[in-house]
């Protein structure tokens, strides 16, 4: 034992006493188990550093992006709100210039010519109301309406002071004579059909339809009946109280009504503004109009075509279709009417009882492609 240090004296000491290597190597390998899970949470720990440095990158990526979209977005609606504001502006003075410019003409018209001037320019001005709809206020769009049906009801009165007026003469009560006198009745009505002739209605009836000159035909059944453009040139058509009947419209009506029908069929020419349904069910209408309202009707189907949206409240059971009508004087008809004949919202319905944007309205529906085979004749 010459020539050891203490410690090594020590440790043979421990090594030769009984269980003291099995002792230092349970330390040994659990100080290297220890080391061991330590080097292993550096690990862990690195890789979830550099995993989140990874990450920050991407995340602020992503929100740079958003912020960008958002910017963007923005100065898009100040754009659309600034294009609106100059469309209205420019639809005002321009709706404002013509509605004068019409109203001197039909001031001092004292000839055809001038009065077809200003009708021309009412054309005119019902363009540029159907073409205003998407971007003017509701409020603005009604008085362009009202104004301009105020302008047609002031053109057709001057129409009717010019017109000679006839003759002084007696009148046969022959048979002749008798029907001549039932030249605008459609074919198949009796003399007992009432018919909305043309003659002013009373006063509140006038309020009603927001013209002082209303046609059309109200409480009849089973019947066959028809207008022709001369009849219905700018006029408001009231049509009310029909069942099981056939209405044909040739010509250019001003607004169109039709309330409580049942189990008709309406073929009609373009109509300038407005076509109003209420109360009616089980029919199949064929109409092109700058707008659309239905209320309180079930199972119709009707064969669009609108330059605004359609609007439907208190229905079910309603079917949209393109408008597929026509007859010989048609074109000439659009042309008078004022629509866009390249524009058609047939299937862009507002149902005012279904405010749900994630799910379609049950109340209307697009007719199947295989069900639109109408026989209009």
């Amino acid at each position: 034992m010459l020539g050891q240090s203490p410690d090594a004296l020590v440790g043979g000491l421990t090594d030769s006493a009984p269980g003291g290597r099995k002792t230092r190597e349970r330390k040994l390998e659990a100080n290297m188990e220890s080391v061991s899970c330590s080097a292993a949470a550096v690990r862990t720990g690195d890789m979830e550093s550099q995993r989140d440095l990874s990450l920050v990158p991407e995340r602020l990526q992503r929100r740079e992006q958003e912020r960008q979209l958002e910017v963007e977005r923005r100065k898009q609606k100040r754009q659309n709100q600034e294009v609106e504001k100059e469309n209205s502006h420019f639809f005002a003075a321009t709706f404002a210039r013509e509605r004068a410019a019409v109203e001197e003409l039909l001031e001092r018209a004292e000839s055809v010519e001038r009065l077809e001037e200003a009708a021309s320019r009412l054309q005119g001005l019902q363009k540029l109301i159907n073409d205003s709809v998407f971007f003017l206020a509701a409020y603005d769009l009604r008085q362009g309406q009202e104004a301009l049906a105020r302008l047609q009801a002031a053109l057709a009165e001057r129409r009717r002071e010019l017109q000679p007026k006839k003759r002084f003469a007696f009148k046969t009560r022959g048979k002749d004579a008798a029907s001549s006198t039932k030249v605008d009745a459609a074919p198949g009505i009796p003399p007992a059909v009432e018919s909305i002739q043309d003659s002013p209605l009373p006063k509140k009836a006038e309020g009603d339809l927001g013209s002082s000159w209303v046609c059309g035909f109200s409480n009849l059944e089973s019947q066959v009946l028809e207008k022709r453009a001369s009849e219905l040139h700018q006029r408001d058509v009231l049509l009310t109280e029909l069942s099981n009947c056939t209405v044909r419209l040739y010509g250019n009506p001003n607004t169109l009504r039709l309330t409580k029908a049942h189990s008709c069929k309406l073929l009609c020419g373009p109509v300038s503004t407005s076509v109003f349904l209420e109360d009616c069910s089980d029919c199949v209408l064929a109409v092109a109009c700058q707008q659309l309202r239905i209320h309180s009707t079930k199972d119709t189907r009707i064969f669009l075509q609108v330059t605004s949206r359609a609007i439907v409240e208190d229905c079910s059971g309603i079917q949209f279709a393109p408008y597929t009508w026509s007859y010989p004087e048609i074109d000439k008809d659009f042309e008078s009417s004022g629509l866009d004949r390249s524009k058609n919202n047939w299937n862009d319905v507002d149902d005012f009882n279904w405010l749900a944007r994630d799910m379609a309205s049950p109340n209307w529906s697009i007719l199947p492609e295989e069900e639109r085979n109408i026989q209009w004749d």
